[in-house]
């Protein structure tokens, strides 16, 4: 918060800091990193696979994905690993380069590339994806997960190693319904039913309470036991190595390292090749990290730039062992949350389990039927890509609706980042469509013949809106009037103003339409940085002492003078709020003032209640009104206010100075009685004399109600009640507010 109660939105939030501290949920953290550990394994080794690298690498980059991405990220729930968004490009460089090693040093360079934009704080990118695009690359995985992993789930027996890879999504959903029915394995069948059912009425019963092991493990758990049974008891339904969890055999550290070839760095093929790296891994692990922070129950926002660092450290170790490129991934993060991660500790865990798994635990770990790990990648699918998610988007409308479908679509028959970029495309349509209408807002709905219309302009507005603001006033009547409102712009672009400016000169004086346009600022620059101001119902009727509504009433006019208003458009519900709310103050001013009081002090709706007459001077019937308003409405204070150039006692004094000085209208009679003018003045004085005559007036109405009201004098003298003069300068928009009426002097 800034001064006055204000936002302050330079104030810099540690999100870090919001972080739950490491190791403060164990109890969730070490369960459901078990789970990811299960479930990142052989994606791992699948995703090595389908790279054309050693299955080793997939393994070491899972490792540091865990570990050290793990701890320098600043995600409580993101995982990052070796990604099938990068398969394509590590199967081509490495062919290309010609050995792995170099592909290394690729590796190698694209990690510091990460690092460097980290630094640069390029992550900002993560900040423009449409949250319709991110939820759109969710279903779209999850739906992936569903046709990827339903082979597993029935033992079909084309499933090879290839766990979570995918060279044609399409050709191979073909293939899985075309052989479907006489390639299933019973215990697969079997074992997955048992698991689906556990996990879908776990929460639905009693076993809820059991808090020890999340479900997702027992499954694991359970289908080891239950494979190792059917062995001894029904033989047809065990599953052989060949549906189980199948990790190499590692005897030495050793053999878990390769070493970049560091003399090819002067290869030019291989800093084309790190270039790609960054892009796509980078591209790749903003998204994950927002598609997290979506799907996490508790909304944290994860620093995309300290992303970045943490994923560039991370390629860069990677590329100096051993390791193929990784990125923050979807499917593990979502396994993550889904299993109750609260912390990073999660993630860590993971990438250490990984670690003993590959150098002790690859015998016990091999006993892990395929179909288990399968079915909790089935529920985290349907999850992503359910029919609520579907709905819900549905229920927000077409320009929401179709880029989500697309996304959905174009990833499911391209791939992930091809499919990311055609969602955004028409995402970018269907923004500039509602920026064609969102510009202005037109106050008739309905146009007729020599009326006045008013075009209020939005906080900005940008060269999108040239062909809808251009068209609606090309299409204003002739003979009619037109309001430009340029009040609450904050930025008006250069091609809006010339179109201001071409239809005032041209089109208007062709077509005898009177054109004014208000608010409008010398100069317009984009970028600048805002000062928010939050104003709302309690906070500005919360006010209470005279002071603070005097106060308040000239920040007000200070933002007006600055073109810094807050904006006052409300929905019928919250006016209605203001209304029922007691005013703040009640202003008599003369009805030459057709000034929105509200606008020049920027006042909240129904905070200000207006008593006008003719001249400023007040009469028992106008003391009367301004008892009412504060005794019975509840208005804390009384402005009296006047304005310079009033056209009526301008009128007043020219007829005055016409019939020889003499027979004054009695609107100025005792101004002169009070010999605030001179009996006799010339016509280029005026409005001089016609300000002086408005400045008296407020004092002496003010002398007046202290005199005649023994209620108002009475509310003064005990500071429940403001009382105070001011004069609007109509040149410059300022008002020049009195001090306080002095209590002191009340008898």
């Amino acid at each position: 918060m800034g001064k006055n109660g204000n936002f302050n939105f330079r104030e810099k939030v540690d999100q870090a800091a919001l972080s739950k501290p490491l190791f403060s949920r164990m109890d969730k953290d070490i369960p459901s990193s078990i789970v990811v550990f299960l479930v990142a394994l052989p994606l791992c080794l699948g995703i090595a696979l389908a790279s054309g690298a050693p299955l080793v690498s997939g393994l070491i980059s899972g490792i540091i994905g865990g570990i050290v991405i793990g701890s320098v990220s600043h995600s409580s729930v993101s995982v990052s690993g070796p990604a099938a968004s990068l398969t394509a490009v590590v199967l081509a460089s490495i062919a290309s380069l010609g050995s792995f090693d170099v592909f290394l040093m690729a590796v190698v360079l694209g990690g510091i590339f990460q690092f460097i934009l980290g630094i640069l704080k390029a992550g900002l990118i993560a900040d423009y994806m449409p949250s319709n695009i991110i939820k759109g690359l969710l279903a779209a995985i999850g739906i992936i997960l569903i046709i990827a992993q339903l082979p597993y789930a029935v033992g079909l027996q084309d499933s090879g190693a290839n766990f979570g890879a995918r060279d044609n999504l399409l050709e191979q959903a073909i293939a899985m319904f075309k052989n479907f029915f006489y390639s299933l394995h019973p215990g697969a069948v079997v074992l997955s039913i048992i698991s689906l059912a556990i996990i879908i009425f776990w929460e639905k019963s009693p076993l809820k309470n059991f808090k020890l092991l999340p479900p997702s493990l027992i499954v694991v758990i359970l289908g080891v036991f239950l494979n190792l049974l059917f062995k001894y008891i029904a033989p047809v339904l065990h599953l052989s190595e060949k549906y189980l969890v199948n990790i190499p055999k590692i005897d030495r550290v050793s053999e878990l390292v390769t070493f970049p070839d560091f003399n090819s760095i002067t290869n030019p093929e291989v800093w084309g090749v790190a270039i790609t790296i960054t892009l796509i891994a980078s591209i790749a692990s903003l998204l994950a990290i927002e598609a997290a922070d979506e799907i996490d129950p508790h909304k944290r926002k994860t620093p995309p730039n300290r992303e970045l660092v943490a994923q560039g450290v991370g390629n860069t170790i990677a590329g100096l062992v051993g390791g193929i490129p990784l990125t923050s991934v979807i499917v593990r993060s979502s396994v993550n949350i889904n299993a109750g991660a609260e912390t990073k500790l999660s993630t860590i865990l993971h990438g250490i389990f990984l670690l003993l798994s590959v150098l002790f635990l690859s015998t016990i770990l091999n006993l892990i039927p395929l179909s288990s790990l399968a079915v909790i990648l089935l529920v985290v699918g349907y999850k992503l890509a359910s029919w609520d998610v579907i709905s819900t988007m549905y229920k927000k409308g077409w320009n929401q609706f179709i880029p989500f479908v697309v996304t959905v679509v174009a990833i499911i028959l391209t791939d992930l980042l091809i499919g990311i970029f055609i969602g955004s495309l028409v995402s970018i349509f269907f923004l500039l469509r509602s920026n064609y209408h969102n510009a202005f807002f037109i106050e008739n709905t309905k146009i007729f013949k020599g009326e006045t219309i008013r075009l209020e302009l939005s906080n900005e507005v940008s060269f999108f809106n040239k062909a809808s603001i251009k068209n609606s006033l090309w299409n204003v009547p002739q003979n009619s009037n037109v309001i430009i409102d340029a009040t609450f712009s904050s930025y008006i672009d250069h091609d809006i103003l010339e179109i201001f400016e071409d239809f005032k000169t041209t089109f208007a004086e062709e077509n005898n339409i009177n054109v004014s346009i208000i608010g409008l600022k010398d100069k317009y620059s984009a970028g600048k940085e805002l000062d928010f101001v939050r104003e709302d119902i309690e906070e500005s009727k919360e006010r209470s002492t005279p002071q603070e509504i005097l106060d308040y009433l000239k920040e007000g006019n200070s933002r007006y003078v600055d073109g810094k208003l807050v904006s006052r458009r409300l929905r019928n519900k919250e006016l209605m709020d203001f209304i029922n709310s007691p005013p703040l103050a009640t202003v008599v001013n003369c009805i030459d003032l057709r000034e929105p009081l509200n606008v020049m002090m920027n006042t909240g709706i129904g905070d200000l209640i207006p008593i006008r007459a003719a001249g400023n001077l007040v009469d028992s019937h106008i003391i009367k009104s301004i008892e009412i308003a504060c005794k019975q409405q509840g208005a804390r204070f009384i402005l009296l206010m006047g304005n310079s150039s009033n056209k009526i006692y301008l009128k007043a004094l020219n007829e005055y100075m016409q019939n020889g000085y003499k027979n004054p209208d009695s609107l100025i009679a005792e101004a002169l009685k009070a010999q605030q003018i001179p009996n006799k003045f010339e016509e280029k004085d005026l409005h001089t004399y016609a300000d002086l005559i408005t400045r008296w007036s407020i004092k002496e109405s003010q002398k007046r109600i202290i005199k005649e009201n023994p209620y108002l004098r009475e509310r003064i003298s005990q500071g429940k009640l403001g009382l105070a003069t001011a004069f609007f300068n109509r040149e410059n928009g300022k008002i020049e507010f009195s001090e306080l009426y002095d209590s002191a002097r009340v008898s």
